[in-house]
């Protein structure tokens, strides 16, 4: 029997998580740690929207990043299950980036944290005419 929520791309909603201070903090914590690093949230923005980039393609599109750099941020996204690697066996190796069901999710909080800074932005211009 397979799952339904495969089918209809949603997952099945459980009880809601009731937080205290504490453990919302934890979880916030534990969240921001995932994103830790100064280029993992670039290189988010430039896979949402379920792109599929090659390495060189994210190389190009980040000129400020070593190739190191990259391939470590890369690396502990994929190994927190943020993003997936694809590797095609051919001559020469080709290997493509791209986010994970869960790794999109991140896109509306991100929005959401966008906007949020621009709240910030409107008030200093506002101020700034006074």
């Amino acid at each position: 029997m397979t799952r339904t929520d495969e089918k209809v791309r949603y997952l099945p909603k459980g009880k809601p998580i009731q937080y205290t201070s504490e453990t919302a903090a934890q979880g916030v914590e534990s969240a921001l740690k995932l994103l830790e690093g100064r280029w993992k949230l670039t290189i988010l923005f430039h896979l949402f929207g379920g792109k599929i980039l090659r390495f060189s393609e994210l190389e190009r599109a980040i000129p400020a990043v070593s190739q190191k750099m990259l391939i470590q941020q890369l690396r502990q996204m994929e190994a927190d299950g943020i993003v997936t690697r694809i590797v095609h066996h051919q001559v020469p190796p080709r290997v493509e980036y791209g986010l994970t069901p869960w790794g999109q999710a991140l896109c509306p909080a991100l929005d959401a944290l966008l906007s949020w800074a621009a709240l910030r932005e409107e008030g200093e211009g506002e101020r700034g005419r006074e």
